[in-house]
């Protein structure tokens, strides 16, 4: 599967580990959308678009995980097909709509 999420602008350089948590930053909202979601961060003012459902459910689940593989998973992604939402999470971390998870 290609091309999960359009993401608008460059993104800046961040480190995302799979291994860890990630959530939405809290300055973003989702929209769903047939197609899968807006995603629009207040504070940086970008706009993100997730194309299918399955991407969709997986950001909105990643804080509820203690690390995105794990999120993969209950979102019914097997481990063989998680490279392309590996990517997708990537992008959305350097652009800032998803950012570390807090330790508590």
């Amino acid at each position: 599967m290609r091309g999960l999420l359009i993401v608008g602008g460059a993104p800046a350089a961040v480190s995302f580990d799979p291994n860890q948590g990630w959530q939405l930053h809290p300055q973003v909202a989702v929209r769903p959308e047939p197609f899968g979601a807006l995603l629009y961060h207040f504070g940086t003012r970008k706009l993100s678009f997730l194309k299918n459902r399955t991407i969709l459910a997986l950001v909105e689940t990643l804080g509820d995980h203690p690390d995105v593989r794990s999120a993969c998973r209950a979102a019914d992604i097997d481990d063989d097909a998680q490279e392309p939402y590996l990517r997708a999470l990537a992008t959305l971390a350097a652009s800032k709509m998803l950012v570390p998870k807090e330790i508590p």
